[in-house]
Parts: C-alpha cells; sequence; structure tokens
C-alpha cells in the first residue's frame, strides 16, 4: 500500500473533524453532536449498549446478501458478454430494473418470504447485482481480441479459456464491480430492516430517531459507516493483490 493512500484519507478526515468540531461548537448538540461526545459515546455503546451486536446482525445480512448478488451476477454478466442474443433479450429488462427503488421491493419480499434475514439478503442482492454485472460484462467485451484469438488457435476449449485467459484478464474489472457492489449491500442491509425488521444496524438507528437521541444516530452511522469501509478496503486489498499475480 502507498504512503499516499494512507496519508491523503487521514489528512483529510483531520481537516473534516476539526471543522465538525468548531461547527459543533456554534449549535445545540440536539442539531450537531461534537466529535469529542461522539467518541465517548461510541465507547459506552461498544462496552455497554451492544453496538457490536447490532453490527454483527447488519454484517451478517449484508455480506449474504452481497455473495448471493455475486453469485448471480458473474454467470449472467459472461452469458451477456458472449451471446448477443442474450445481450439483446436481458438488456432492456434489466435497465428496467433499476427505475425500481429497491425501498419499493421490500413488502413483496416480505410478502414472499416473510420477515428475518433471508427477505433482508435478497434486499442487499438486489442493490449488488447490477453494480457486478455491468463490470463483469464490460471486463469480459473489452479484452484483447488477439489474445483470445491466440489462445483458440492454440486449441484452448471455453473452459481453459475462462480460467485460464478471460478471468484472470477480467478479474480487476470484476472486482471494482463487488468493491462497489459490497458497499451498496450495507445501505440495502439497513433499508431492509427499516421496512421488515431485524436486529441490526437498522433496527438501532430506527430506536434512536424514535427517541430524537441524535449522538446515538450519529454513532450508528458511524458504525455503518465503518462497515463499508470495511467492505470497501477488504475488496481493494484483493484487487492489489490480483493486479500483482
Amino acid at each position: 500500500m502507498a504512503r499516499q493512500d494512507v496519508l491523503a484519507p487521514v489528512a483529510l478526515g483531520a481537516v473534516a473533524l476539526a471543522l465538525w468540531q468548531g461547527v459543533s461548537a456554534a449549535v445545540p448538540d440536539r442539531i450537531l453532536p461534537a466529535p469529542t461526545d461522539l467518541a465517548a459515546r461510541l465507547v459506552l455503546e461498544v462496552r455497554d449498549g451492544g453496538l457490536l451486536g447490532y453490527a454483527g446482525a447488519t454484517l451478517a445480512e449484508s455480506l449474504l446478501g452481497a455473495l448471493l448478488g455475486l453469485l448471480v451476477a458473474v454467470p449472467l454478466g459472461y452469458l451477456i458478454a458472449h451471446s448477443p442474443v442474450a445481450s439483446a433479450a436481458l438488456g432492456p429488462y434489466l435497465a428496467a430494473s433499476q427505475a425500481i427503488p429497491a425501498v419499493a421491493l421490500a413488502p413483496l419480499l416480505v410478502l414472499w418470504f416473510g420477515y428475518g434475514l433471508l427477505p433482508i439478503a435478497l434486499l442487499c442482492a438486489l442493490l449488488v447485482f447490477f453494480p457486478i454485472l455491468v463490470n463483469t460484462t464490460l471486463g469480459l467485451r473489452t479484452l484483447d481480441p488477439d489474445i483470445i484469438g491466440a489462445a483458440r488457435v492454440d486449441g484452448a476449449g471455453r473452459w481453459r479459456l475462462l480460467t485460464h485467459i478471460e478471468g484472470p484478464l477480467a478479474l480487476p474489472s470484476v472486482l471494482a464491480g463487488v468493491r462497489n457492489g459490497f458497499v451498496l449491500s450495507v445501505t440495502g442491509a439497513v433499508v431492509g430492516e427499516f421496512v421488515m425488521g431485524g436486529d441490526g444496524l437498522g433496527l438501532l438507528l430506527s430506536v434512536y430517531r424514535d427517541r430524537a437521541d441524535t449522538a446515538g444516530m450519529f454513532t450508528t452511522l458511524i458504525a455503518l459507516a465503518a462497515l463499508a469501509v470495511g467492505f470497501f478496503l477488504f475488496v481493494r486489498a484483493l484487487e492489489r493483490r490480483v493486479r500483482w499475480w
């Protein structure tokens, strides 16, 4: 990891916190709590409030949904990239599906699957699906045709071509879609908990909203941001290893 990859976000975060601290001194705590107060509240929530338990539930929902979306999006992206008929047939419907807000599908998921982990994970999968699909299709379609042609001349079949040529070369693009999709899965988990119930951070955020507890809402949002950043950094680390390989 380059030094600037660490120093740049740390420096920007320090500036943002300093500005936040200055602004919070001029407004009531119920509007914008100070970062120092939130740090104390965050420690209290982790120690006594069970914040890690709520975060673990949201992590399980978002991770399961992200994996479900990944398992569907990658094979379908391969099919669309290699079949003009499939691309022409599925393209309009996939585009139309993005016009439907995910939250609008939540009541249907409840009707079909009830409450609990499964419908929330499916909602996450719907959010994860499209970025991974687009990047998989793009990564496969933009491969150098001369490399593909040379492999076929050497006798590479479809499976060997996928595992030795197409897969490794398209993997950076696929992982870029995975990175964006996995971050979105956290949003899907929270939306799902708002609509379908659950035991995660979305539930905790609703409780603090009803209590008008601004500091509690901020600590919950910080935990959600930490989950999203964790997903982002994990996939970025995979991308670096893929580039080296």
